[in-house]
């Protein structure tokens, strides 16, 4: 009987442990404001709705040039303006970011067109466009679990979205999509 107590109470940890994983979510806009000292970054969406973020030494910004990350006026090449997807995660009331992927110019591209086929699972995303040629994406982790949030699970084939993405060895990598 002791056996199966000691049984019992290792799955509750496991369960607990495995539950108290950080959801990882992602928002587009336009970084409002940089704090340095503060280590906080704002980002406001196109619905106006802005979102406040502390950043780690270890969050990762990808899509700057070292030109950019060395300018004193910015955060690792992020400053006031910079267009961004950021991925962020929630303990109470505070959002960390993870991942901060510019947008743009020398960071990543865009592409606009509807849902064929998307496997979450697989990590693969193929998009037709409006010409009727189709692309294929492969999705990284945080796309294939946040990506199309907004788009009604069970709806997603032929939902218009935008990806953004960027190229690795000739292929195109998805790291995030929303509703187009």
């Amino acid at each position: 009987m002791k056996k199966i107590g000691s049984l019992i109470l290792a799955l509750l940890l496991v369960s607990a442990a495995y539950a108290a994983r950080d959801v990882v979510s992602a928002v587009h806009g336009t970084i409002k404001k940089v704090d340095s000292a503060t280590k906080t970054i704002v980002v406001k969406t196109a619905d106006g709705t802005e979102h406040s973020m502390h950043f780690l030494d270890k969050t990762a910004v990808h899509g700057v040039d070292a030109s950019e990350a060395a300018a004193q006026d910015s955060w690792r090449g992020l400053k006031e303006g910079t267009e961004v997807v950021a991925h962020y995660t929630t303990k109470g009331t505070e959002d960390t970011a993870l991942e901060i992927d510019k947008v743009g110019k020398d960071g990543l591209k865009t592409t606009d067109g509807t849902i064929k086929d998307i496997d979450r699972g697989g990590k693969k995303l193929i998009v037709k466009s409006s010409d009727g040629v189709e692309s294929t994406f492969r999705l990284t982790d945080h796309a294939a679990k946040d990506g199309g949030k907004d788009i009604a699970e069970g709806s997603e084939k032929g939902a218009k979205i935008t990806v953004y993405y960027t190229e690795d060895a000739g292929k195109k990598v998805a790291h995030f999509f929303e509703k187009g």
